[in-house]
């Protein structure tokens, strides 16, 4: 464990996420510096001091110590946050001997800092230089993510962002729960008798929404989970019924079903979401490798998503994605080298490029104590060969994120061919356009047109989702009432 002091609790966020990144293999717990006793002394320690004027830093880890200190000019009024990161990553980075592809931003979505640039009337290079300059990105990644900015500004240019909105309808049911999953997802063999009550209670929230939306235009819905492909083809034409009587699809860009796992797909399922309009689908095999699918918890086989995914092409599917993770569980290059070599033979249409994220609600972070962080291999050459794969298959990267604790401190990246980017995906990631999210587990984000966010979420739990339905809807009724 590292612990962590200082003086401003406001800056507690920022200093876990920037010290977790350069160690990731230890717990960080922050506190008020008042709170620091050399009783305490738990072998690894940072305190770190923010002044007006100056930051003060003493830092041993593994029985190294070192103090900093830094002066900032007079002539500022008072040096902001920002500032304060810029320079304890710096001295991170000399105490280290490393440095990180983001620099020192924590929590923010890099494309938004450079679409905010972008919009400002500022060239690409300049974007590029300014994130170079103020957060000490890395040239590569500052200019990926100004490459991905411009694109997700063409592509949101011909979305509704002002007045329409887009759907998110969540199946929170999977086969088996993946080793690193924390969302919220439950075994469907212990649900399979309550699924019409789920199906019921998700119906009340869509009548809800239909009638206080009517006349509104919906550019997108998204069918999440869980893994929707989980229910039967019965249950599935049930549940797209049921969106489309409800909903005008008059103007809707894109109806995306995330398929997910290859040991719920049927040939009659497919159909079912060709009959319905389904436009995109995913069918997501993370790795090629047979030993780690049997590892993360996937029941189904290389050949199985080979299988699903010529069964999608035959039905006539032309919109599929498929996404893998970097840094799996004993996966190596030549692992990552494999598994994009598969992807290119099957030749999808988009692909999305995860980065492991090491979630406290998953067993991988049990896992990980069992086996050592060591094991999860994420690195500048994974990236690289992933990208490239994306490459030859005439892909171009048009959404990025990243989230906490994730290996090797990247990002996750989707990559598609010209008109087959994932545009609800870009709307959830830069907060452009109201989401209305539906089902346990799901968020609903409004936003307000001067950028103002509000969100409300459904229980997670489906038995609580079911009995507190109206409770759910009345949420709705608040966020969406004025």
């Amino acid at each position: 464990m590292i612990r962590v002091y200082t003086n401003r609790i406001n800056y507690q966020y920022d200093l876990h996420a920037l010290i977790k990144a350069f160690y990731p293999e230890h717990d960080i717990r922050t506190m008020d510096i008042a709170q620091y006793s050399v009783e305490d002394d738990c072998g690894n320690e940072v305190r770190v001091e923010f002044y007006d004027f100056r930051l003060e830093l003493y830092i041993r880890i593994d029985a190294k110590g070192k103090n900093y200190s830094a002066y900032f000019g007079s002539n500022m009024t008072q040096v902001s946050k920002k500032w304060h990161k810029l320079t304890l990553y710096e001295k991170l980075c000399d105490y280290t001997g490393r440095t990180l592809p983001w620099g020192n931003l924590t929590g923010v979505r890099p494309t938004k800092l450079a679409m905010g640039m972008l919009a400002e009337g500022v060239d690409d290079d300049s974007a590029v230089e300014w994130l170079r300059k103020e957060h000490a990105v890395s040239d590569e990644k500052a200019r990926l993510s100004v490459d991905i900015a411009r694109r997700e500004m063409q592509i949101l240019d011909t979305v509704n962002c002002r007045d329409g909105y887009s759907l998110y309808i969540g199946i929170p049911f999977c086969p088996t729960t993946c080793l690193y999953c924390s969302f919220t997802s439950y075994p469907i063999a212990a649900w399979k008798e309550r699924i019409n009550e789920y199906l019921n209670a998700l119906f009340k929230e869509i009548d809800f929404i239909s009638e206080i939306y009517n006349g509104k235009p919906l550019d997108t819905v998204y069918v999440g989970g869980g893994t929707p492909t989980t229910l039967e083809a019965d249950e599935l034409a049930r549940l797209f019924g049921k969106i489309r009587e409800s909903f005008s699809f008059s103007g809707v860009r894109e109806f995306t079903v995330e398929a997910g796992r290859a040991d719920s797909i049927t040939r009659e399922k497919l159909e079912v979401m060709k009959k319905y309009g389904v436009t995109r689908i995913s069918i997501n095999p993370q790795t090629m490798k047979e030993e780690t699918l049997r590892l993360i918890g996937r029941r189904h086989t290389v050949l199985q998503v080979k299988e699903a995914f010529a069964m999608a092409r035959s039905v006539g599917f032309d919109n599929i994605n498929m996404d893998m993770i970097l840094g799996l569980p004993n996966e190596i290059e030549a692992d990552v080298e494999n598994t994009i070599h598969e992807i290119e033979m099957l030749n999808p249409d988009s692909l999305t490029v995860h980065s492991l994220a090491i979630k406290r609600a998953s067993r991988l972070s049990q896992w990980i104590e069992e086996n050592g962080i060591s094991m999860l291999i994420n690195t500048d050459n994974t990236m690289r060969i992933a990208r490239e794969g994306a490459e030859r298959l005439g892909m171009k990267p048009y959404y990025l994120y990243r989230q906490k604790n994730m290996s090797g401190n990247f990002e996750n990246v989707g990559y598609a061919r010209e008109g087959k980017y994932g545009i609800y995906n870009i709307l959830i990631m830069e907060e452009k356009q109201t989401i209305v999210a539906l089902g346990a587990g799901s968020i609903s984000k409004r936003v307000y047109l001067d950028g103002n966010i509000k969100r409300r979420e459904n229980v997670k739990e489906v038995a609580q989702y079911i009995e507190r339905i109206d409770e759910m809807i009345e949420r709705k009724r608040v966020l969406f009432s004025d």
